[in-house]
């Protein structure tokens, strides 16, 4: 473990120090919970075991736009605990979250040990939900953050999902801008025109 970069030890900590939290953070678990569960330990493994990126955004604002990912979902949690919000469908709420979270957990089996927090270059994903749109993942995070909003919600949650979708929309551009590197990519977006939305963006 001491041989490995820095930014993996931090992927392996972050990783560890979520998983404190949810267990923290949740009187019961679900299989919704027990999947997001099962991905961070997958992640621990991939922060051990993943390549070197061949090309890696050190940006101050992609490192922003990380920090902001990791926090606003927490931060929703812990305001509501403070504030309590609105219910508005929680039936329609959970199932949202857990779509969310079994099309996360195919996007990060996917990804394997292509995947990282930071925009950089290990190679291309291209198969499972990634012949689809180019951000499975980032899609999944959007559906849970409506899932979890129609379960429970207030003017602080939506402007902190509003941030956190901001935050989102850089990533995206500056993981393209990364990827846009690697020899595949040009045929790669040929095929899978679509970011984020089917049909849309």
């Amino acid at each position: 473990m001491f041989g490995r970069r820095f930014a993996d030890l931090l992927l392996f900590c972050i990783t560890s120090a979520e998983l404190v939290i949810l267990f923290l953070l949740t009187p019961t678990f679900t299989i919704t919970d027990w999947i997001y569960v099962l991905q961070h330990f997958i992640v621990l493994g991939i922060a051990l075991t993943r390549p070197h990126p061949k090309v890696r955004d050190y940006s101050i604002a992609s490192s922003v736009a990380v920090g902001i990912a990791y926090v606003y979902p927490y931060a929703q949690v812990i305001y509501l605990r403070w504030s309590p919000g609105y219910v508005v469908s929680p039936a329609g709420g959970l199932a949202l979250v857990t779509l969310a979270a079994g099309l996360s957990l195919i996007s990060l089996l996917a990804m394997g040990r292509l995947f990282g927090i930071r925009p950089a270059l290990r190679g291309l994903v291209t198969s499972g939900p990634y012949r689809l749109v180019r951000h499975p993942m980032y899609l999944s995070y959007v559906l849970a953050d409506i899932g979890y909003n129609l379960q429970e919600w207030n003017s602080v949650t939506l402007l902190l999902v509003l941030v956190g979708w901001a935050s989102l929309v850089y990533r995206i551009q500056a993981e393209e801008r990364v990827l846009s590197q690697h020899p595949e990519w040009s045929a790669y977006v040929a095929l899978v025109r679509y970011r984020l939305f089917p049909c849309l963006w």
